[in-house]
């Protein structure tokens, strides 16, 4: 009977591949790509939650990119007081599959991919929704994800001002102090919301809360701006959508009324984004099948909430980086 071997690629593993920005955003690009033009499969998230969601819950996400021949399903834990053990808030593990016969492919730890992946999607989504002389970073929230939001974008964008803004004061220092030294440039922690995000150009809403709360005001949103909020719990107010030209999501999918959690649930489950007016998945426009912006006056919402997808494509590229530098481990499986 045939041997099936499977390469396992640990948290360190991962950090000695030094995937660059431009490998990050490629790979992530791929599965967009993929996307728009029909060549996935997605199915929308399910949810396993121990005992109460505000603290902490498994979210199971499973898709398939038909170019790279690879399915995927990723278990991520996410629980928002792992600070106090000294762990990041999401803890997570990939399994690369076969989709012709099932074969197991690879495992590698995601935490690291969850993180990138994200902040790709956020950087992509800046690439092709903001504008393009943008040079002001408003940002909520100092977590694993938001490091490669603000890393990445500022690699397309070379921002001139970055500001910060964290509930925990030393968490927010701490994540000002350590982009400015990976960016080479002054990353300013800020004392409120309104500070960080009245007149950015970007406006990035990651922030952690128990319960949703409205705590980022339309009002405060600067005409022309990209506001890409993806936080569990939302944090905006139902007026949002009141000034946008364009709203888009990543997957309507996973967004669409009646399901649980996210920025824009309510927003969605009031009807005040719907099929009807949604412009366009992110996949749909990086495809070239929808137009992103048009204009540089167009205020325009993007809400992503993670897609399988691009946790495959970029397990993809870590995969195929590793077997040429040879890091890694191959275990029989069968």
């Amino acid at each position: 009977m045939r041997q099936v071997h499977i390469t396992y690629i640990n948290g360190p593993d991962i950090e000695a591949l030094a995937l660059t920005e431009d490998e990050i955003l490629a790979a992530v690009e791929v599965a967009l790509r993929a996307q728009g033009n029909g060549e996935v499969v997605i199915e929308p998230r399910v949810h396993l939650v121990p005992e109460d969601s505000a603290h902490g819950h498994f979210n199971v996400l499973r898709g398939v990119v038909k170019p790279l021949n690879l399915a995927g399903v990723k278990v991520v834990g996410d629980f928002v007081n792992n600070y106090k053990e000294d762990l990041p808030s999401e803890l997570c593990i990939l399994n690369l599959m076969d989709p012709s016969n099932g074969a197991p492919v690879a495992i590698m730890d995601a935490s690291a991919i969850t993180d990138i992946r994200t902040g790709a999607v956020t950087a992509l989504g800046a690439k092709h929704l903001a504008r393009k002389g943008s040079k002001v970073l408003g940002h909520i929230g100092a977590r694993g994800t938001s490091y490669w939001n603000v890393r990445l974008m500022d690699h397309l964008f070379d921002f001139d001002e970055i500001r910060v803004h964290s509930k925990r004061k030393e968490s927010q220092d701490a994540f000002a102090a350590r982009l400015s030294a990976d960016l080479g440039k002054k990353v300013v922690a800020v004392d409120s919301w309104e500070a960080c995000v009245r007149g950015a150009d970007i406006v990035v809403e990651a922030s952690r809360l128990p319960k949703p709360e409205p705590l980022l005001k339309t009002d405060w949103i600067k005409k022309g701006a990209l506001v890409m909020p993806y936080g569990t719990m939302s944090a905006v107010e139902l007026s949002l959508p009141d000034i946008m030209q364009k709203m888009l999501v990543d997957d309507w999918g996973q967004c669409r009324k009646g399901l649980p959690f996210g920025a824009l649930r309510e927003i969605v489950d009031t009807g005040r984004l719907s099929e009807a007016n949604l412009h366009a998945e992110l996949g749909q426009v990086v495809a070239g099948r929808k137009p992103g912006r048009e204009t540089d006056d167009e205020t325009i919402l993007f809400w992503h909430r993670g897609l399988s997808i691009t946790d495959v494509s970029l397990g993809h590229a870590i995969l195929e980086k590793a077997r040429r530098l040879g890091i890694g481990q191959t275990l029989r499986f069968h």
